[in-house]
């Protein structure tokens, strides 16, 4: 999804529970500020790492205990800086967030944080930026792969789900990778070219990237949702 600007984070934000925002953390954090004040807490990379670590996430989601009966936003800034444990414990906190907690993860690139993270949180690209002009972070064997998801036909696809599904170390979230980075492909070709062909598939492809971070079967569902 897409929003026109900064100033639309802060409404944004307090609509939903957990939102990606691929957009400058120094501008968002001033608009947040701005508007929510105190409600909104920020957590930032250290400054001797330049890393948010698992100990920093469990100091900072600890916050989430209070009872609040007013919206408070938990907002980590350069989100890419997280390592997978400190995604993995971020994402332990979604998994039945309060009603006035909303979870902002802020980072010019969305494609650096898990496929579990991405599946449960609404990323919006900012349409003034660079952020959906930049190539498509994924090593070019991934790319490869989604490139391919899009354009299968039947007998395509099934020899990819196959392909996918044999994969010995973790196929799911190999495979919740490759769907991630052809629905980005999808986006930044419609940006760029204001093309709706490139829309048609991202409904299948939005609907795959759900059902497999719900432990889904890969083969199964490849073949099922994109068909």
């Amino acid at each position: 999804m897409f929003f026109d600007s900064p100033t639309q984070i802060p409404d944004i934000a307090k609509k939903t529970n957990f939102s990606i925002f691929a957009i400058d953390p120094a501008e968002a954090r001033k608009v947040l500020e701005k508007k929510y004040k105190s409600a909104a807490l920020f957590l930032s990379p250290d400054e001797k790492t330049n890393k948010i670590s698992i100990d920093m996430v469990r100091d900072f989601t600890a916050l989430t205990g209070s009872r609040d009966t007013v919206d408070r936003f938990f907002v980590v800034l350069h989100a890419e800086t997280l390592n997978q444990h400190a995604q993995n414990a971020f994402l332990k906190n979604l998994e039945e967030p309060k009603p006035h907690h909303h979870f902002v993860l802020v980072t010019p690139t969305p494609s650096a944080l898990l496929p579990t993270i991405l599946s449960r949180a609404q990323v919006f690209y900012l349409k003034e930026s660079n952020s959906l002009t930049k190539p498509v972070a994924a090593n070019d064997k991934i790319k490869d792969l989604a490139k391919r998801l899009i354009t299968a036909n039947t007998t395509e696809l099934i020899d990819l789900a196959n392909e996918l599904s044999k994969k010995k170390d973790n196929p799911r979230e190999y495979a919740l990778e490759v769907v991630g980075t052809a629905i980005e492909i999808l986006y930044k070709s419609y940006f760029a070219t204001n093309q709706q062909k490139f829309l048609k598939k991202l409904p299948n492809l939005l609907t795959l990237y759900d059902n497999l971070s719900k432990n889904g079967h890969v083969k199964l569902h490849i073949v099922a949702d994109m068909l």
